[in-house]
């Protein structure tokens, strides 16, 4: 599906997706008209699936972040489809990962400190439907967040 002059563009491409194009053609050794083809290629097959700002949540205010481990009460059916449903809508849980084992899902919340935790632990987490189980972590360091593929 790929070939080495695709892996090339995207080793570029994945350091820095805002360069012009003749800059990342030059980067991968190709022709501009070579490259643009290429990643449209790439991003018509979902290979390239989004450019984004990535914006620093903390300079923003939010100071805490939790993960919370969440295991479902399984009897009901819609059980996993009602829980996403109902967590998508709060604004301060920004990544959801669910997980085969003991514990179903993950979810990743930011607050501006520990009172504005506080209260959406109680008014919104603990009100998602269907939870067993939860367990909080406390983020104390982000070490990599990389996603920069080895190509």
């Amino acid at each position: 599906m790929l070939d080495d002059i695709d892996r090339r563009i995207l080793r570029h491409y994945q350091h820095d997706a805002a360069q012009p194009v003749a800059d990342l053609a030059e980067a991968a050794g190709v022709t501009p008209a070579t490259c643009a083809r290429r990643l449209d290629r790439m991003k018509g097959a979902g290979i390239i699936r989004a450019n984004r700002a990535v914006i620093d949540w903390r300079a923003l205010g939010y100071e805490v972040e939790v993960s919370l481990r969440v295991t479902l009460e399984k009897s009901e059916p819609r059980a996993f489809d009602e829980f996403l449903a109902a967590a998508r809508e709060v604004p301060e849980v920004v990544e959801i990962q669910t997980f085969l084992g003991r514990v179903d899902l993950r979810l990743s919340v930011i607050a501006r400190d520990m009172a504005h935790y506080q209260e959406l632990y109680r008014t919104a987490i603990l009100s998602l439907p269907h939870i067993a189980d939860i367990e909080g972590l406390m983020h104390v360091a982000r070490i990599k967040t990389d996603e920069i593929l080895p190509l």
